[in-house]
């Protein structure tokens, strides 16, 4: 599948893109066109119209909505990748280049592929995450019956995570929140969001090693830091 490049905005990061591919009813995988040359968009709110993109199966022409395409960039910005229009024709085809470079898998027993859960509202992002934890290897992912005031959403064999599902970037506060829960728990955290993160609370969830994630609305959590790096690579 043909990859894109990508500069982020804010601070002039190269990136590969390839957009994730899901199939169509007929069976056949499906991705949405990129649009080569054209700049990608920093989001800064989030609105449902905007999310979602339509897309021509090409094997039985059957048109439907599908995630708009989404890249976080390392230094936190949250990046909208533009899509060709339905209609207009494809670019001729180009070399593929691999959109992440991940650290080499240390894991006993490499894994399956990730099958995701398409997010339209914040239960489907908790259980994306569910699904997600489960496939890095964490045992009895769960919610608790009620939400603390601390926010954990989720809870497994030592684990505590949380999943912010607001169209805001995650403040300083609330990687803290979790980390101090986690310790609480003598448990390890692991935070998602769907709108990514501001740079304090990047700068310091690196620096106690709080792994966090960034879901796009496919539901395919993608790491934003070298923690959550680290976890994919070597599991629970």
């Amino acid at each position: 599948m043909k990859s894109v490049p990508v500069r982020c905005p804010v601070c002039s990061r190269d990136h590969a893109y390839v957009a994730p591919a899901y199939p169509c009813p007929c069976g056949a995988p499906t991705a949405p066109p990129l649009l080569p040359g054209a700049p990608a968009v920093q989001v800064v709110r989030r609105t449902w119209d905007e999310d979602w993109v339509t897309v021509r199966c090409t094997a039985c022409d059957r048109r439907d909505q599908w995630p708009q395409p989404e890249l976080c960039c390392p230094c936190g910005t949250l990046l909208r990748i533009p899509v060709r229009p339905v209609d207009e024709p494809a670019a001729p085809p180009g070399p593929v280049a691999p959109a992440h470079i991940p650290l080499p898998r240390t894991a006993a027993h490499p894994r399956p592929v990730f099958r995701p859960r398409t997010i339209r509202t914040g239960h489907d992002a908790v259980s994306a995450a569910a699904l997600y934890l489960t496939w890095l290897g964490y045992r009895e992912v769960a919610r608790p019956r009620t939400r603390p005031a601390g926010g954990i959403d989720l809870r497994a064999t030592g684990l505590v995570a949380q999943v912010d599902a607001t169209t805001r970037p995650v403040e300083l506060r609330a990687v803290e929140c979790l980390w101090l829960n986690a310790l609480g728990a003598s448990a390890a955290g692991v935070f998602f969001s769907l709108a990514g993160y501001v740079a304090e609370a990047r700068a310091r969830a690196d620096g106690i090693g709080l792994p966090l994630f960034v879901m796009d609305l496919d539901g395919t959590p993608q790491p934003v830091n070298s923690p959550a790096d680290e976890l994919v690579s070597t599991g629970a």
